[in-house]
């Protein structure tokens, strides 16, 4: 099997080192216009070479996307007319509405499997990529029923038993508007601090010195590519925008109760956000039976 990845990066890498390392493809092609990039993963043994896009995806059994998701559009098409007959295109976009409208009208649309592995780090480029970065993660399929049987069954195989990966299904819309919540907000919260932090930091020069565990750990998404998260900003914005809204008006209730002095409102609103340890020890405990059975 052949394996073309288009942009060489932490997602598309990561992928490739685990597949390959799998045994589940013989051959990996890398296609991305950055030069340095493309020796770096034939250096780190990430693809075996590299190829423009056309001959990149002609040669394919797989092709993985994981290009920004505001130039995903823009590619399906020259990607699905020059996939083999029975090669597979997934993305693995943080977005799923754009991608899955450029697709739908396409004589090749069956071939296209949407897929968001929920996995990253803050880092970029070939020199990102990371073994078992999907282990014990979860996967969204959208659209499943748009795509060849064959197809899903295949993908979904790759991503439960070669990569790890709890697979579940989702349609475009209903993944966008939540994954606004559970990761483009975050992200913002975190270039927010980051920014606070930094503002402040120009008239109290100690305040790094100060800075705990809690505070990195809080500000690490802050690292993140500027040139990835500003296109997942701009193809999510109408969600993006509602989740901010809600967290501006949280906010608001915490500022307004410390200003007013009500600290019995506040230690309410604390553990009512404490339930939020119940839930994730719940999806602990999932992915623990999960990888039992």
């Amino acid at each position: 099997m052949t394996i073309t990845v288009i942009v060489l990066g932490l997602i598309g890498g990561s992928m490739a080192l685990d597949l390959r390392k799998s045994g589940y493809a013989s051959r990996f092609i890398g296609v991305d216009i950055n030069r340095e990039h493309c020796e770096k993963a034939v250096e780190l043994g990430i693809v075996d070479e590299t190829m423009d896009l056309v001959l990149g995806v002609q040669a394919a059994d797989l092709v993985i996307l994981a290009i920004p998701v505001n130039a995903m559009r823009f590619l399906m098409q020259p990607i699905l007319d020059n996939l083999q007959e029975e090669a597979i295109l997934i993305d693995v976009g943080s977005t799923k509405s754009g991608v899955c409208e450029a697709a739908k009208n396409h004589r090749n649309r069956p071939n296209f499997v949407a897929c968001h592995p929920l996995a990253g780090t803050e880092n970029t480029g070939p020199e990102a990529a990371l073994y078992e970065l999907f282990k014990g993660k979860v996967n969204i399929i959208c659209e499943p029923d748009l795509s060849y049987r064959w197809a899903v069954e295949k993908i979904d195989r790759l991503f439960a038993e070669t990569l790890k990966m709890r697979n579940t299904y989702m349609n475009p819309i209903e993944h966008d508007r939540h994954i606004a919540y559970v990761s483009h907000l975050s992200h913002i919260s975190s270039f927010t601090l980051g920014l606070t932090v930094l503002e402040i930091e120009k008239n109290e020069k100690h305040i790094f010195n100060m800075a705990s565990t809690g505070f990195a750990s809080t500000v690490r998404l802050a690292k993140s590519s500027s040139k990835m998260w500003t296109p997942i900003f701009q193809e999510n914005a109408p969600n993006i925008s509602a989740a901010l809204e809600e967290y501006i008006n949280q906010l608001q209730q915490f500022k307004d109760m410390i200003d007013k002095g009500e600290f019995e409102a506040v230690h309410e609103r604390i553990e009512e956000a404490n339930d939020i340890g119940r839930i994730l020890k719940g999806i602990e405990l999932k992915k623990i039976a999960f990888h039992s059975e």
